[in-house]
């Protein structure tokens, strides 16, 4: 379907439109906040019953996500040691390779025939579509590092981290988009870098995005489609189908697992439609997560958590910060928005709405580590967080634009649009609702009605609902922080029990995190955006610990 995926350039009926679906997440946040402060004032026995009711449907939503954070967290583990490039081996012989029957190869640990009986489904699933992908030979990775102020410390540690694959490293392209406007020293490190390992990949190139360019935003989105236009000469000119590539747009200090581009062509070789398709890793803030302060490494542990549930539900998982696609695939839907600061979520939306529904994207249970939000102290840090958070919050521009398009659609089906156009909403509501609602507006009932209260049956039964529900939250709780620290990675320093009872600890500074760099940001998020306020493309500030 061709869509204008823009608030820009609207006819004036699109625009009214557009603006009041602007309006709606906000406007619905702040109703649904200030109505319950209201009826807890004016009729606080109504409002008792409202939020009892939002607790246990919170509850179910706590266990229903700590259920599958499990199963998530579960599969990782069982794909942890997958020999990927055997697999894809595998694949480039795919009739032999079935004959042979990959699941007698399998170990005994039951992890490996997990594995195996998965990858066997694969297998038959391609084998039965008719639609073989190419040769692994011939498949090369695109990758896109957006560099507008990241220094060598940063960049170095993720292009070494590609140069050490174990995937031909001759089939990879390293693309810098630097931003024009970035430092002098900033630029001299990336033609370091350049230079350095030009010979490493089939190519290492850097593209430079000019500071003004009409019809553009400072967004990543702008810098990213500028370089990506680019490798898109140089394919053709290499006689390299569009086909035969996917691209991945990494924020700079991402840092990919030795198998991560294996793993990455595995899934693409044996998806389909893989050409309609992106594919999304579980990022872990890991790489200096050691020197920040326990609220930001609590907060990251926790969006981490938040992609390992999300990675249970294909069906519904929209991508998020640095995912990967089909190049042919980008080029089609004419690269990613270039005035939108949620270029990584736009970038599925544009492409589903794009084919008409006919889009997906394929969870991979491998991770990549980027970098905790820090400064030079906790009071600068706590700000950085607080502006990522509200960036990431930004994301809810994507629900007017995609509402115009589901009213505007007749391929899409209707059922699609109704449960997407739903999670959509629901998730920037309770996103912007909740953390209030738990931590501050839930206890006003109780402070101002003590005598209504007194004489009803609810307040003998309330405090056996409450009591239940804080014991299952404590459970879900105990369960996120054993799965935090069985995910920190290991160090050089030898950390003592102490310590990590101490990371255990970090963990009752949630209701506390759930206002501040949760709650809060993405209701200042979707104010702005209701007031017409809207937000400028703001740049992590990344720097690591000698």
């Amino acid at each position: 379907m061709k869509f204008n995926f823009s608030k820009e350039n609207l006819k004036p009926r699109a625009a009214k439109l557009q603006r009041a679906l602007e309006i709606l997440p906000g406007a619905c946040s702040w109703g649904v906040l200030l109505g319950l402060v209201f009826l807890s004032i004016f009729f606080p026995f109504s409002a008792a019953i409202l939020i009892v009711a939002f607790y246990l449907s919170w509850i179910m939503r706590l266990l229903y996500s700590t259920i599958f954070l499990l199963l998530s967290y579960l599969q990782l583990s069982i794909e942890k040691d997958t020999d990927w490039m055997g697999r894809i081996q595998g694949i480039d012989h795919l009739t032999s390779y079935l004959k042979e029957n990959p699941l007698k190869k399998s170990e005994r640990l039951w992890r490996q025939r997990i594995s195996h009986k998965i990858h066997l489904r694969h297998l038959i699933e391609l084998y039965n579509s008719k639609n073989l992908p190419p040769k692994s030979g011939e498949i090369y990775h695109l990758v896109i590092f957006p560099v507008v102020k990241e220094g060598r410390d940063i960049l170095e540690p993720a292009i070494e981290a590609i140069s050490r694959q174990n995937f031909p490293r001759k089939q990879i392209v390293v693309v810098f988009a630097l931003e024009e406007r970035a430092q002098t020293a900033v630029q001299n490190a990336v033609r370091e870098l350049e230079k350095k390992y030009k010979n490493t990949f089939f190519n290492c190139i850097t593209v430079v995005h000019p500071a003004a360019m009409a019809g553009e935003a400072r967004v990543k989105g702008a810098n990213a489609t500028c370089a990506a236009k680019e490798a898109a000469v140089f394919f053709q000119k290499n006689h390299i189908p569009f086909e035969n590539v996917i691209i991945s747009c990494f924020d700079a200090d991402t840092v990919v697992s030795l198998n991560y581009f294996a793993c990455l062509t595995y899934h693409f070789m044996v998806c389909p439609d893989r050409q309609r398709a992106s594919f999304q890793p579980i990022p872990v803030y890991h790489n200096n997560i050691w020197n920040v302060p326990g609220f930001a490494r609590v907060v990251e542990t926790g969006s981490s958590f938040y992609l390992l549930i999300e990675a249970t539900n294909p069906e519904k998982l929209v991508t998020f910060s640095s995912h990967s696609m089909s190049f042919k695939a980008l080029v089609d839907v004419d690269y990613w928005p270039v005035d939108m600061i949620s270029d990584d979520s736009a970038i599925f939306w544009k492409a589903y709405i794009h084919y008409d529904g006919k889009y997906q994207v394929i969870p991979m249970y491998v991770t990549l580590s980027m970098d905790v939000v820090c400064a030079d102290n906790w009071w600068q840090t706590a700000q950085n967080v607080y502006k990522q958070k509200q960036r990431w919050a930004w994301g809810v521009e994507n629900f007017p634009i995609v509402m115009r398009a589901f009213l505007k659609s007749k391929k899409i089906p209707l059922y699609d649009r109704l449960c997407l156009g739903f999670k959509l909403f629901e998730g920037h509501l309770s996103w912007a609702t909740s953390g209030f609602i738990l931590s501050i507006i839930g206890w006003l009932p109780i402070h101002f009605a003590r005598r209504e209260f007194a004489a009803s049956v609810a307040y003998y039964n309330v405090p056996d609902i409450a009591g239940t529900i804080f014991a299952l939250g404590f459970v879900a709780m105990c369960i996120s922080i054993a799965l935090s620290l069985s995910l920190l990675p290991k160090t050089k320093t030898r950390h003592g029990w102490l310590l990590k009872i101490g990371h255990a600890f970090e963990w009752l500074m949630v209701p506390f995190i759930l206002v501040l760099f949760s709650a809060l940001p993405a209701l200042h998020a979707q104010t702005r955006l209701m007031l017409g306020k809207y937000l400028e493309f703001w740049v992590t500030d990344k720097h690591r610990t000698k």
